[in-house]
């Protein structure tokens, strides 16, 4: 076992037992799981949400309802499969009705992401929806962090993570490709300028 995969273990056992998040007894009450992330732990390219939604806490993965399988398409776009990428959320457990993350939810799990990061180490960290971009522009403190999805979707931003140079695409949130046709064909346009990223093997 690689030393990522135990580190991405210890996360994982944290979040089981994380009995201080207000989402902990809504997650044992319904027989839920958290869900923590799935993918290569080298990964070039990192996709990273804002929370789970009811089929995902069922499953313990991220991504698998009606909204994964528009995630899969585009990242079959590229050329790649889900299994070459690592997929995950800032907030590890569904809040109530699929609600969006508070911000006290933000501040006690974005740790975990954090430290995700710093283990995977990607070339590229690729935003989806207006919740995930906020926190990861602030994160690396980066100049655009004022500014909306509908200005930096499907732009590479330069951003400074611990262990050096990082990219952030900032992508709507897949759903919305469920709602709005155009929106799913910027979606597949913003996803090409992640091929730039992908290593030839």
């Amino acid at each position: 076992m690689s030393d990522r995969t135990e580190q991405l273990r210890q996360i994982r056992d944290e979040v089981l037992n994380l009995t201080e998040s207000p989402l902990y007894s809504y997650r044992k009450q319904n027989g839920y799981f958290p869900v923590i992330g799935q993918g290569n732990h080298y990964a070039d390219i990192m996709f990273i949400g804002e929370a789970p939604g009811e089929n995902e806490a069922k499953t313990g993965v991220p991504f698998c309802g009606a909204s994964g399988r528009v995630l899969d398409e585009l990242i079959a776009s590229i050329g790649l499969r889900r299994e070459a990428v690592y997929i995950t959320n800032i907030v590890k457990d569904r809040p109530p009705a699929n609600r969006d993350p508070n911000k006290q939810e933000i501040e006690l799990y974005s740790p975990f992401l954090v430290r995700q990061i710093n283990i995977i180490q990607p070339k590229v960290i690729a935003t989806l929806g207006r919740f995930s971009m906020e926190f990861i522009l602030k994160l690396f403190d980066m100049p655009q962090k004022t500014q909306k999805i509908s200005q930096l979707h499907g732009k590479v931003l330069e951003g400074q993570a611990e262990f050096g140079l990082i990219y952030v695409v900032p992508l709507f949130h897949p759903a919305v490709a469920l709602y709005e046709r155009s929106k799913r064909a910027i979606l597949e346009e913003d996803f090409q300028v992640l091929r730039q990223f992908i290593s030839l093997q």
